[in-house]
C-alpha cells in the first residue's frame, strides 16, 4: 500500500515552506504564481487535503493538541503538566510537540495535528497570524498561552510600537485595530508581563540604579515593551539585547551585552534561559553579584534558588496557566475571545544590591 502524501511533501516538492502550502490549500493569500504551483504539485502527488477544511466538524475524533517551544525549558515543562493535569481528569488524550521556536516547524505540526483531527489545540506560538490561520478556517479550537502570535509587520510597522500598543489594548487603552487586519477572536492564558517588569524595574530604580539593561527573546515582544514603557524616554538602545532562542545564543547576547557596556549596573532578564546565561556570563567575566551587577530573572525555577546569590525572579504560575488554557480549550469551543491574565509576583533575594 503507497505511503498517503503529507503536506510536508508538497512543501518540498514545490519548492515552498509548509506554512505556504497551508495557506494556499485552506483559502489563504499567497501570489498567483505560488498558488499554482503549489495546487500543481498537490495534484500530481494526489494530495487530499480533507482534514484540512470541509470534513474536520464531521470526523472529530477528540483528543487535545499541546505544542511548546522547547520542552527542555523549565517553564513549559511545568506549563505542559498544568495541560496534562487537567486533560487528565477529563479523560482527554494529549498528543504533544516541540516548535523548536520554529514557524516552519509550527505550521508542519499544525497540519500533521488537523490531519489526524485533533479537534483542540493548546499552543505557545511562534508563527504569526498568517500560520495559524489554517487552524482557525478549519475549525479547530485553538487557545494560545504565554504569548499571542505576532502580527505580520509591512515595511513601515515599527515592531515595538506595535507591542506597546498590543499592552495598551489588553489594557483597554488603545482601540482594536480595523476590522480587515484584525487578529482571530481565540481565547488565551498570559501572565501580566507589563505589571511584572514594571515591578522590577521600580524596584531597581528604587536600589538605586538607573543604568539597567534588558536580555530579550523570542516572544519577549509584550516584555520588552514593558520595560521600555517601565524605563520610560528616552531608551538606551543599546542596554536592549535578544538571543535567538537557543543556549549558546542567550549566553552569547548576555556576554557581548557585558563586554560592551561596563557601565551598566542591573539587568533584567526575559527568561529563564537568558537569565540562566547572565549568570554564567557574569561569571566568566568575574562580575560579582550584586556587588557588580544586580539581576533579576523572568520566571521562577528551582534552581534559581540554588544559585549564590539566590536570584531575585519575577515568578509566573507556569503549571496553573497550563491548567487554565486546557479549561479553556474544553469548555470555550472557541467562539468567544476571551483572555485570562494571571498575576505575576516579584520574589526578592540576594541577587539585587544598592547600586555603588
Amino acid at each position: 500500500m503507497e505511503k498517503r502524501a503529507t503536506i510536508k511533501d508538497v512543501a518540498e516538492a514545490a519548492g515552498v515552506g509548509v506554512a505556504t502550502v497551508s495557506r494556499v490549500l485552506s483559502g489563504g493569500s499567497a501570489s498567483p504564481r505560488t498558488r499554482e504551483r503549489v495546487l500543481a504539485v498537490a495534484a500530481q502527488l494526489d494530495y487530499r487535503p480533507s482534514a484540512l477544511g470541509r470534513n474536520l466538524r464531521q470526523r472529530r475524533t477528540g483528543g487535545m493538541g499541546l505544542l511548546v517551544p522547547d520542552l527542555t525549558d523549565t517553564f513549559y515543562a511545568q506549563f505542559a503538566e498544568g495541560v496534562l493535569a487537567c486533560a487528565r481528569s477529563a479523560g482527554e488524550p494529549v498528543v504533544l510537540g516541540s516548535t523548536g521556536g520554529d514557524p516552519e516547524q509550527e505550521a508542519e505540526l499544525i497540519g500533521m495535528l488537523l490531519e489526524q483531527s485533533v479537534d483542540r489545540l493548546i499552543a505557545v506560538p511562534s508563527g504569526d497570524e498568517d500560520t495559524w490561520a489554517p487552524a482557525v478556517r478549519a475549525g479547530m479550537t485553538v487557545v494560545f498561552a504565554d504569548r499571542l502570535p505576532a502580527r505580520p509587520f509591512s515595511e513601515d510597522d515599527d515592531p515595538a510600537a506595535a507591542a506597546v500598543n498590543d499592552l495598551m489594548l489588553l489594557d483597554g487603552l488603545a482601540a482594536p485595530p480595523p476590522a480587515a487586519h484584525r487578529p482571530p477572536e481565540l481565547p488565551s492564558v498570559l501572565a501580566d508581563d507589563r505589571a511584572g517588569i514594571r515591578t522590577a524595574v521600580r524596584y531597581l530604580r528604587g536600589l538605586g540604579h538607573r543604568r539597567i539593561a534588558f536580555l530579550g527573546g523570542p516572544g519577549h515582544d509584550r516584555r520588552v515593551a514593558a520595560f521600555r514603557e517601565a524605563v520610560g524616554a528616552p531608551v538606551d538602545e543599546e542596554l536592549v539585547v535578544f538571543g535567538t532562542g537557543s543556549r549558546d545564543s542567550a549566553y552569547a547576547a548576555a556576554s557581548g551585552l557585558f563586554q560592551s557596556r561596563p557601565d551598566l549596573s542591573a539587568v533584567v532578564a526575559g527568561g529563564n534561559v537568558l537569565g540562566e546565561a547572565a549568570v554564567l556570563a557574569a561569571r566568566e567575566l568575574d562580575l560579582r553579584v550584586p556587588r557588580d551587577v544586580s539581576l533579576v530573572m523572568y520566571d521562577d525555577v528551582p534552581w534559581a534558588e540554588l544559585c549564590s546569590p539566590p536570584l531575585t525572579v519575577i515568578a509566573q504560575p507556569g503549571r496553573d496557566m497550563g491548567y487554565r488554557a486546557a479549561e479553556l480549550v474544553l469548555r470555550s469551543g472557541g467562539r468567544r475571545a476571551r483572555s485570562v491574565v494571571l498575576p505575576t509576583e516579584l520574589i526578592i533575594r540576594g541577587s539585587c544590591g544598592p547600586h555603588r
